[in-house]
């Protein structure tokens, strides 16, 4: 569990939150029950209704998506809103110096697109970036250095969403983070957790530590904070657009930051060497959609860069060969567990900007293929952990001739076993999903990559850089190793699945590498399990990403659901540093028209479901 979280624990009985979002508690776990009780009374994870509908992690957040609704805009514009005031209530996840990929879904063209606005490197970057004297840079070093930053793409993205689906500009959606920012808000536990996870490298800048720190400490719980410099970086775009980020008095002090860090003391940062033709030349990437079937259901989700949606497809088409329905519960998680580990042998093989790299996309993709990686699954034991698993060979069942047949990767050994809780990607980004009355959908991940990003606050403009760059692998062959222009490669995976044509439900996730797993698993408990999404989200989740143990929370191990699969040979571990995986959020449609919204209800302080109307 989250440090701190008991001291807003409020006496409320179980029974009443029960009540307050419509569900007994008898089908989930005791640790769930108990943080559900212990939410605010205003905050509240669940809710069903008509109209538009929200979930996020802020409940600050949800109301600024909830007030554009009422005020007539549509999924895009609420979308946007909920996204820039999570950049002030959350923004050691997210803010406007990172990144993100939205999947959007027009009910009345009956299409989806994704926009990618992911960082892309700067022009002066080389595959030798996090490399000095032979040795690659220690992960601290890398993370906390303007070597780390890749070229902002959230502001491109949010303007290139409203001037092609939305309704609104920028004046009206940022209004809501604007007087958040102004006014201030009470620090919360799990801000405050964010902000000790991150106390380390923002002590390193005089910007970071004026705004997030007092005598060097991070600032207590109940604190009020306030970010008066980015409500006045938010007012410059309301005025002057998307180029008042790219050019002009922001993206000097942007530039200034990267390549001369503001350091406190004797502290020694790599600088970057970002210029003002990578902010001017940065674009936004609109790109088809991954469209993969499962068991009657047609689901769409972003696609490359990502790695996300392609892995969570993929998996999926693996467990597609066997009757979950003749499973108990202990076989199908095993299943799960053995198809993730497969996929991500395929995943960390093959993946990586399809700008720069051939992608087998239709190879991973083929139900064929998935059949033959299938023979690989033993229903009565887990693989052995002695080495990792090896990637297959999609490109033999890749069909686009532009794409040629290659080796196999790996072909003559294992790769080297991971041992550690991979650092490709870190766990603290978002995940926001907004409908409106006209079926418009928008799910949206977005992120600065590590806790607090590199560390930097760009000063006088209060808002956070990525280190968005460190999603690179940092040594070479790789098809994901740096490169002048190139897109690290993501795990994003906000996905949006369709019943007979129409939308049944959306699910996405923050946590790095563990967004493919919280998401495959959320969908996994839905529609194999039988769970409903509220359940669904609030399981005990497990991350199996081919390494020697599979990553786990602190509340599952012991249990007799552990202690079931042990028996097929899993092995767990924690990551200690922050004990939960992932802070999904969801929205159903349901038969009689209604909808509803259902944000993390566990983990991450608990989430915010709002609808325009709810139902009685």
């Amino acid at each position: 569990m989250l440090l701190h979280r008991q001291s807003i624990a409020r006496p409320l009985a179980v029974s009443l939150i029960a009540s307050l979002v419509n569900l007994s508690f008898s089908g989930l776990p005791v640790w769930a029950a108990s943080n559900l009780a212990k939410s605010a009374p205003n905050k509240t994870p669940i809710a069903t209704g008509t109209g538009g509908a929200v979930a996020t992690i802020s409940e600050a957040a949800s109301k600024a998506a909830l007030k554009i609704l009422n005020q007539g805009g549509n999924a895009i514009d609420a979308a946007v809103a909920a996204a820039a005031t999570l950049g002030v209530t959350d923004p050691f996840s997210c803010g406007i110096g990172g990144g993100g990929f939205m999947l959007i879904y027009l009910a009345k063209e009956k299409r989806f697109i994704t926009l990618d606005h992911r960082e892309t490197a700067p022009a002066g970057v080389r595959s030798d970036n996090f490399i000095e004297d032979g040795k690659v840079l220690e992960w601290d070093d890398a993370v906390s250095s303007g070597r780390a930053v890749g070229v902002p793409g959230t502001v491109r993205g949010w303007d290139e969403a409203l001037k092609r689906y939305g309704t609104m500009q920028f004046k009206q959606v940022l209004a809501p983070a604007i007087q958040t920012a102004e006014q201030g808000f009470a620090i919360t536990p799990i801000f405050h957790h964010l902000n000790s996870g991150a106390a380390k490298k923002f002590a390193l800048f005089s910007s970071s530590r004026a705004l997030y720190l007092h005598n060097g400490q991070p600032l207590p719980v109940g604190y009020h904070f306030k970010n008066p410099d980015l409500a006045k970086t938010y007012q410059a775009l309301a005025n002057g657009g998307a180029n008042a980020f790219y050019r002009g008095k922001i993206a000097d002090a942007l530039l200034q930051t990267v390549n001369h860090p503001p350091v406190t003391g004797q502290a020694k940062v790599r600088p970057g060497n970002m210029t003002q033709a990578d902010l001017l030349n940065y674009e936004v990437r609109l790109r088809l959609p991954v469209h993969s079937t499962y068991r009657g259901y047609d689901l769409y989700a972003v696609g490359l860069p990502s790695s996300g949606g392609i892995t969570v497809a993929q998996a999926l088409n693996l467990m597609e060969n066997f009757d979950t329905k003749k499973m108990s519960r202990q076989q199908v998680e095993h299943l799960f567990l053995e198809a993730s580990r497969l996929v991500f042998a395929d995943r960390n093989a093959y993946i990586g900007d399809p700008e720069f790299v051939d992608v087998p996309v239709q190879g991973l993709l083929s139900k064929d293929y998935s059949k033959l990686r299938a023979q690989q699954i033993r229903l009565d034991q887990a693989a052995s952990r002695q080495s990792a698993t090896l990637p297959g060979d999609p490109y033999a069942f890749q069909n686009d001739p532009s794409i040629p047949l290659r080796p196999r990767l790996f072909a003559g050994s294992a790769p080297a076993v991971i041992k550690t809780p991979v650092k490709e990607e870190s766990t603290h980004t978002t995940h926001l999903t907004v409908s409106d009355k006209h079926g418009n959908i928008v799910a949206y991940t977005y992120t600065i990559e590590d806790w607090g990003g590199n560390g930097m606050v760009v000063p006088g403009h209060g808002f956070l850089l990525n280190n968005e760059l460190t999603d690179f692998d940092f040594s070479a062959p790789h098809p994901n190793i740096p490169e002048a222009g190139k897109r690290p490669r993501s795990s994003i995976a906000p996905v949006i699945a369709l019943k007979d044509g129409k939308p049944v439900f959306t699910v996405g996730s923050p946590g790095g590498s563990t967004i493919i797993t919280t998401v495959l698993q959320t969908i996994v408990n839905h529609l194999d399990l039988g769970m409903d999404l509220m359940r669904s989200l609030a399981a005990p989740r497990m991350s199996e990403r081919n390494a020697t143990q599979t990553q786990v929370e602190p509340d599952f191990i012991g249990g007799a659901q552990a202690t079931g699969l042990a028996r097929f040979g899993h092995q767990w571990t924690m990551d200690k540093s922050d004990s939960e995986i992932g802070a999904a959020n969801a929205i159903q449609f349901n038969a009689d028209g209604t909808v509803t919204a259902i944000s993390e209800p566990t983990r991450h302080g608990v989430g915010s479901a709002l609808v325009q109307k709810k139902a009685h």
